[in-house]
Order: C-alpha cells, then sequence, then structure tokens
C-alpha cells in the first residue's frame, strides 16, 4: 500500500523533468535574453510571413514565391562555416551586437522603401537576402554563447527552451502579421519587425560573461580556421550523424514552408489573415508539444522522436496536398508544429553536445550549413516541382521522401556525444626545443614510436585508427601508422600540421575524452612511447639552437 502523499517513481520523474524544463531560468541574463530574443523573434516572423504574402501580389508565379524561402535560407548555407569560425575567434557579444544593429538599419530602410511604393519583387528578393546574410553571419555566434550562460547540465534544456522561445514567435509573429496586415497595410509589420531587436541589443550590451582563460597563443588565422573546423567535422562521427539526420529532415520539410503562401492564396483562396493563421498553428502546435517532450523522450529516446517528428511531417504534407479549406489546413499545421519542435530540439541538442569549446562556432555553423543547405534546395525543388505538376501532387511526393528517409538514416544515432568529456586535458607535455621556433615555421611532423608485443596487433591497430580521428580533429592534416620490417612489434605513428603555432594549439585542443583514447593505446605497449617533432626544413632559414 502506498500513502497518498508518497511520491511514486513515476511521478518523481515528471517533476524532475519539469524542474530541468525551468532550470536555465535561474540565470537572469538567459532569461532576460530569452524574452528580449523571443520579442525579436515575432518580429521576424512578421517579417517573412509578410515577406511571403507580399511576393503573391508581387508575382504569384510558384517558383518566385519559394524563392523568398530560398532567399532567407541561401546565405545561411553559404556563410555558416565562415561564420563559424569568426565567432571562434571575435568577441561573441560585440560581433552580435554589431550585426542587430546592421540588421535594424536594413529593416528600417527596405519599411520606408515599401512604404513610398519602390519594392518590386526583384526588391524584396534582394533585402531578404541582404537580412538573411546578416542573420547567418551572427547565427554560430547565437549558438555559441548559449554554454556560456548556463551549466553543463542545463544545457539540454537551455537548447530545449530556445526552441520553445522560436516557436513561441512562430505561433504569435505571423498570426499578427495577418491581422496587422488586413488592418494597417502590408508596410505595417515591416515597420515593426525592424525595431524588435531593441531589446536584445540593450540586454547584449548590459550583459557581461565571465571572462574565459587568458589566450598564450595568437588567435587562428581565418583560413586556417575554416580549415581545421571542416577537418574537425569530418572526423567526429558523433556530428557527422546529427549532419546525416537532418539532410533527412529538412530535404523534405522544406516543401511546406516553400509552398504555404501558395496553398493559402490559390488552393484555400484565403487572404493575409488565413495565411498568418496557419503559420501561427505550426508555431502552437510546437509550444504544445514541447511540454510532453521530455516524457517522450524518456519512453522513445532521442531516435525515436526524430522518427516520430519525420512521420509526422509525411501527415503534414499530405494533409497540405488535400487541403481545400482551412479546417484540413489547420490541423497540417498543427502536426507540422508538433512535428518540427521534436525534429529539431533533438538534432540541435545533439550538435551541442558533440563539440567542444574551441571549435563550438565551427561545428554548429556545419550543422547550420546542411540545415539551411537542404532547406534553400528543397525550396527550390518543390517550387520548380510544383510549377509543373501542382501543389498537390508536390506535397505527396515530398511526403513520400519523408517516410523514405526515416530507415535510409536510422543507422545515423543522435546525441552519442552527451556522455563524453569534451573539456581540455591539459596533459600534453610541452614539445623539447634546443631553441626558439618561429610560430609560423611548419610543416611539423609529429612521429610517436610504439613497442607493443606482436600477439596484439590487431586490437592495438584497431585502437589507432580511432587515435587517428582524433589526431586530424584537433588539427592534422595527414596521418599515418608504420611498421618495422626488422623488428617485430615497432610502430611508428606519425601525422602532420600545418605550423608549429597549429601544433602548440593541438596540444591545448586534446580532451579528456582523448586522453582516454590514448590511455587505451598505452596500455598494449612494452614500453614508454618516443615522442619526436620534426620541422620542414627550408633553405635560408638558419638552424635554431
Amino acid at each position: 500500500m502506498r500513502l497518498s502523499g508518497e511520491k511514486t517513481p513515476g511521478r518523481h520523474k515528471e517533476l524532475h523533468a519539469l524542474r530541468s524544463a525551468w532550470a536555465p531560468f535561474r540565470n537572469p541574463v538567459f532569461r532576460l535574453l530569452w524574452l528580449a530574443t523571443v520579442a525579436a523573434n515575432i518580429g521576424g516572423w512578421m517579417y517573412n510571413a509578410s515577406a511571403g504574402w507580399l511576393m503573391t501580389s508581387l508575382n504569384a508565379d510558384p517558383l518566385m514565391v519559394s524563392l523568398v524561402q530560398s532567399a532567407s535560407s541561401l546565405p545561411l548555407f553559404l556563410l555558416a562555416l565562415p561564420a563559424g569560425a569568426l565567432a571562434d575567434i571575435v568577441d561573441q557579444r560585440r560581433f552580435i551586437v554589431m550585426l542587430e544593429v546592421l540588421i535594424a538599419v536594413v529593416s528600417v530602410t527596405f519599411a520606408a522603401l515599401l512604404s513610398t511604393g519602390f519594392v518590386t519583387a526583384a526588391t524584396l528578393l534582394f533585402f531578404m537576402l541582404a537580412i538573411s546574410t546578416l542573420s547567418a553571419l551572427e547565427a554560430p555566434a547565437w549558438q555559441s554563447i548559449v554554454p556560456q550562460l548556463v551549466t553543463k547540465e542545463d544545457l539540454p534544456a537551455a537548447v530545449a527552451t530556445n526552441s520553445v522561445g522560436i516557436n513561441i514567435s512562430r505561433a504569435l509573429g505571423p498570426a499578427l502579421a495577418g491581422i496587422i496586415i488586413t488592418a494597417f497595410g502590408i508596410a505595417a509589420p515591416f515597420w515593426l519587425d525592424a525595431f524588435s531587436n531593441v531589446g536584445v541589443i540593450i540586454v547584449l550590451l548590459w550583459w557581461r560573461p565571465q571572462k574565459s582563460p587568458a589566450h598564450t597563443l595568437p588567435a587562428e588565422r581565418f583560413g586556417s580556421a575554416i580549415r581545421t573546423g571542416l577537418r574537425y567535422t569530418r572526423n567526429n562521427r558523433h556530428l557527422r550523424a546529427t549532419l546525416v539526420r537532418a539532410v533527412g529532415f529538412f530535404l523534405f520539410a522544406s516543401a511546406y514552408w516553400a509552398l504555404l503562401p501558395l496553398v493559402a492564396h490559390t488552393q484555400i483562396a484565403g487572404g493575409a489573415d488565413v495565411y498568418g493563421m496557419l503559420l501561427g498553428a505550426i508555431g502552437l502546435g510546437a509550444v504544445g508539444f514541447s511540454f510532453i517532450l521530455p516524457r517522450l523522450k524518456e519512453k522513445l529516446g532521442p531516435n525515436g522522436i526524430v522518427a516520430l517528428g519525420e512521420a509526422g511531417t509525411a501527415v503534414t504534407l499530405v494533409l497540405f496536398g488535400l487541403a481545400r479549406e482551412p479546417l484540413t489546413a489547420l490541423v497540417a499545421s498543427l502536426v507540422a508544429g508538433m512535428s518540427w519542435i521534436a525534429v529539431l530540439a533533438n538534432l540541435n541538442v545533439s550538435a551541442q553536445v558533440a563539440l567542444p569549446d574551441w571549435v563550438r562556432g565551427r561545428g554548429l555553423a556545419m550543422y547550420v550549413c546542411v540545415f539551411f543547405g537542404s532547406m534553400t534546395l528543397g525550396s527550390v525543388v518543390w517550387g520548380g516541382m510544383a510549377e509543373y505538376a501542382g501543389l498537390p501532387v508536390t506535397h505527396f511526393v515530398a511526403a513520400v521522401g519523408a517516410l523514405l528517409a526515416i530507415p535510409l538514416t536510422w543507422r545515423w544515432k543522435l546525441q552519442t556525444g552527451a556522455g563524453i568529456d569534451l573539456s581540455p586535458s591539459m596533459h600534453w607535455p610541452a614539445p623539447i626545443i634546443t631553441g626558439a621556433v618561429e610560430v609560423d615555421a611548419g610543416p611539423v611532423m609529429i612521429t610517436v614510436e610504439y613497442l607493443i608485443d606482436p600477439k596484439h596487433r590487431e586490437a592495438f591497430l584497431a585502437v589507432m585508427d580511432h587515435l587517428s580521428h582524433e589526431r586530424k580533429r584537433d588539427g592534422a592534416y595527414a596521418w599515418g601508422i608504420f611498421e618495422d620490417s626488422a623488428v617485430e612489434g615497432r610502430y611508428l605513428e606519425t601525422f602532420l600540421v600545418e605550423s608549429w603555432l597549429e601544433h602548440l594549439r593541438q596540444h591545448k585542443r586534446v580532451t579528456k575524452a582523448d586522453r582516454i583514447l590514448e590511455d587505451q593505446v598505452h596500455s598494449q605497449l612494452l614500453s614508454k612511447p618516443t615522442v619526436t617533432h620534426f620541422i620542414a626544413a627550408q633553405r635560408g632559414r638558419k638552424a635554431q639552437g
């Protein structure tokens, strides 16, 4: 018999999930920035909804309408990686403030042109590209500051809470845009959006983040930072799995985002209020579903939740294809929002937990690149198909693709990096040198000599294969393992880095998880490994000593 006041295990889990969901709001900066960001995003969603509707009056061709979505997402695809490199190099807070001010200036300019009747379809696409370009430059920096606002334990809740905030904005912004357009004209929501990010600017100017440990090494060069980010992504299986699952979802989900203005305008024959209502319902569905996500995640796990969201997206596309009146489209929008938050929240967390701080901006930039690259490509494809095959057929084809993506991408698992300690281990000893070494000297070849019991050859090489990815993640552009033909059990590992400075950075990038892997290698050795450093010899450069 259980007393009425006693907590059941299930109830305890629910209370823990609820407390976890609200935990990030204990931080006043996170709380204020979240509120300011919701307000700014409401303006942004008013802008996006109004832009899509404006295009239907400027040029109702399906491809032109879908290009509004493409113009919004293309810069995020093209500029994500350079923006990620900047996020890892510059002061992120100041960088975001500068870009937010520029976004406000461009938004005011467009609102003024629209009010005076100087906007054409081409003008609209140009300003969409301009604002999206500025947003693309700040996107990795925005995501990178989240771990500075909350503890590591609260990070998943913070990411989920940010997703809820975005979807609250998505629910309110388009609905408000429809009402405002009907009451005050098409220019009104653009004026409101132009000043919606004032709160974000104020909070960021007020916030004083904790100072990170002083850097003893110069900042990375821009080109080298991009190459390092790409190499890191290729050799991080946790992040790669997240990117594959992202393509499988966004490529097909982009169909209803790109074609929704035409569904409202042509297929349902509704006005701006109907379009705003449908976009708002997507946000409402996402907000509502976010409250049951923690409990569902406990039962299904992140992979099950994402598969459920992909199946829900297929249902959404079928309903939009069948919709001839607002009620069916409204149900489709609610299912779309529920499916969107289910997938997006888990993909975002999966990307965050796969990355150490030193490359977080670039890693998240790769996620943003894949996200919006898939959205851009999908928008163009589905818009072109709709022009020739019609809206219903296009939605049905996209639904089939969304269903096929589930089994095709299932083997790539999400959030596998959640339990890994990616903090710096700082266990590599300083390299031995005979004199001063120029920081740009290179390339540098590092060799590590191992002696093992020949009986353990296969196990040793298997672990070394994993170690090769660690070396490349941390900066090596080439790696090899060589076996001595004269001495059985003697091996030489070699890896190359661009410069002496890059190798010194490599010392600081090695994580505690990497150290565990290196300990596995060392456990198979008969003697301590011998590490040697070689710098490329160049004529005209005197040997140091």
